[in-house]
């Protein structure tokens, strides 16, 4: 693979941080509602708007129960981020109430940045229908800190017949919080990203038991991220990419996802993310997290990493399907994998049906721990997929894997591969190496004193492999 085609530099450039031209003051949406009192920064510290105890869980939370014997563990540690979560915010409501019509949002956000912030209360069972193109979104740029609540049914949507704009930008400075709402059909005009919201370096963006779906961008359909995101309790479902990460793009920036659902995203382009793509240097963390059903037409169908970095905990990756390489996860960067279910994921046109690491950049590595690789299926490495990086398993379990060749795990040349207490069990190859297949020239230490076992693998269980039977 060539890394420039999933860099996309130039695209980055064209979408620079740089803050936008101030907005227009939209005096005739200011008119129609005469006597707004918004609330200022200073109120919004003291009482800042959020997810309520004993609120019913969002989607993503009925698909956080998973097998293995890990959902009490993943259960407990979500008790503790949500008394983390009510410990930090308070109990929405207590805002400037915005009626029901877009011109009446778009001055509410327009008088809250001119006041150095507000929060503002939107109405339940209401669709803000936005028509006009402000500077490329549907509403005013976050400059301060505000916060959105929303309620039952709470939409704001780009209108179908509309010309292209995405939903919201936050630019540097600016401290976006979205409690229950649903952002819906953006769409940018050609190599502009983050379909639904865009965020600058220097921004703040907290997505709360929200909906992120229907947008279009060229990188990131859902989100594209240069500052700092966090994404809990929330669905990102149905974007589109023109070129990588249909759901989420993390270019530069940090991203944190927890107690989410990331699906049926797709990246069209000869790029990397289907579901979540991470570039330049950034940073994404993923835990308590279902990564499902989503499609890259080049590499990572459920996630892909470019010079980046990604920890995955206690969540399943599964049923994602790259066109070329890395059905569940495509990797030139750092992963670490913890308590992850890696599974039914595939990868038809060359290899890495779970997981493919390439090291183009050099010192890639992959750490594995307590994990399952089930399943998965593509040309060469059903399981995983070592192109000259570094692998380690511990305690991991690969089985149920098919390939042509190296069903389990295929170690190409000048890569590493060990494996500490970990069962390369009942993988099917059609050709060879139904456990493990290692390249002349590539590292594989079992280290078998420590429980590792290769056995049951057909049509032979190791192939290059010292202390491996055939």
């Amino acid at each position: 693979m060539h890394h420039q085609d999933t860099h996309e530099p130039e695209a980055d450039r064209r979408n620079g941080d740089q803050p936008r031209s101030r907005r227009r003051w939209w005096a005739a949406g200011l008119a129609g509602v005469t006597g707004l009192a918004l609330t200022t920064v200073g109120v919004v510290a003291a009482t800042p708007a959020a997810d309520a105890a004993g609120r019913t869980r969002s989607t993503a939370d009925d698909h956080s129960k998973r097998g293995s014997g890990k959902t009490d563990a993943r259960r407990d540690h979500g008790k503790t981020d949500d008394r983390r979560d009510r410990a930090g915010k308070g109990k929405p409501g207590g805002g400037t109430p915005v009626p029901c019509d877009a011109d009446a949002l778009i001055a509410a956000i327009t008088l809250a940045n001119a006041r150095g912030g507000a929060t503002l209360d939107l109405a339940k069972d209401c669709t803000y229908l936005l028509t006009a193109d402000l500077d490329g979104a549907g509403l005013p740029a976050i400059t301060t800190p505000i916060t959105i609540n929303g309620g039952k049914h709470t939409i704001i949507e780009r209108a179908a017949a509309a010309d292209p704009f995405r939903i919201l930008t936050v630019e540097a400075g600016g401290d976006l919080t979205l409690n229950h709402v649903t952002i819906a059909g953006g769409q940018t005009e050609m190599f502009d990203d983050g379909g639904g919201i865009l965020t600058s370096s220097g921004s703040t963006l907290a997505i709360n038991h929200s909906v992120i779906k229907r947008n279009i961008g060229h990188n990131g359909g859902g989100v594209a991220n240069r500052g700092t995101t966090t994404v809990k309790h929330s669905t990102v479902s149905g974007n589109t990419a023109r070129a990588s990460a249909g759901g989420l793009q993390n270019m530069a920036g940090l991203l944190t996802v927890g107690h989410s659902t990331i699906t049926d995203n797709t990246a069209t382009g000869l790029a990397i993310g289907g579901g979540i793509g991470s570039i330049n240097g950034a940073t994404t963390r993923i835990s308590q997290s279902d990564i499902t059903h989503n499609y890259s037409a080049l590499a990572g169908g459920g996630i892909g990493d470019f010079d980046a970095t990604s920890v995955v905990a206690d969540s399943t990756i599964s049923h994602n399907t790259a066109a070329n390489t890395g059905g569940g996860i495509f990797e030139e960067g750092q992963l670490t994998l913890r308590r992850v279910t890696l599974t039914g994921n595939s990868a038809p046109g060359d290899g890495g049906g779970g997981l493919e690491i390439q090291n183009v950049l050099g010192g890639n590595t992959a750490t594995i721990e307590d994990s399952e690789i089930t399943n998965n299926s593509t040309g060469r490495g059903g399981g995983i997929r070592n192109l000259a990086a570094t692998v380690v398993l511990r305690n991991t379990r690969v089985a149920g894997n098919q390939a042509d060749t190296g069903a389990g795990v295929f170690n190409n040349d000048n890569s590493t591969l060990t494996l500490f207490s970990t069962k390369i069990v009942k993988n099917t190859a059609v050709t060879d190496g139904g456990g493990i297949l290692n390249i002349a020239g590539g590292t594989v230490n079992l280290n078998t004193a420590t429980g590792t076992i290769v056995i049951k693998n057909r049509p032979n269980n190791c192939v290059n492999v010292p202390g491996c039977s055939g």
